[in-house]
């Protein structure tokens, strides 16, 4: 006949360590969060002539354009450097912060990646 109740092999104890975990990595996701929000990428387009900042709340903080690359006869070429720059600096802000919360799940690769449950 099984037993009723209670957790076989200590699970309490180990339930307990588990949630201090938990508990642990929550406060370091939130740290990690605060610090990716003030974190500024710049990326750059056309050998340096476009420059664009994002934050880490993903928001151009800053474009930087050297005057040989305004062109009134060819505004399509700045829009396509601007737009290169800008995607450029949102992917490398997007590996940084993928970067930041593996150190701290440990390569879980997702919430509750890892658990059996």
């Amino acid at each position: 006949m099984a037993k009723r109740g209670g957790f076989p092999g200590g699970m309490p104890g180990n339930m307990n360590n588990l949630m201090k975990q938990a508990q642990k990595m929550q406060k370091q996701m939130e740290e990690a969060t605060k610090e990716l929000e003030e974190k500024e990428i710049t990326a750059a387009a056309g050998g340096g002539a476009v420059e664009v900042t994002v934050s880490g709340k993903k928001e151009v903080v800053k474009v930087k354009l050297a005057p040989e690359v305004v062109d009134p006869e060819d505004i399509e070429m700045l829009e396509d450097l601007i737009m290169a720059a800008t995607n450029e600096a949102l992917r490398q802000l997007e590996e940084y912060s993928q970067q930041s919360m593996s150190k701290i799940t440990g390569g879980l690769g997702g919430l509750g990646g890892g658990f059996p449950f």
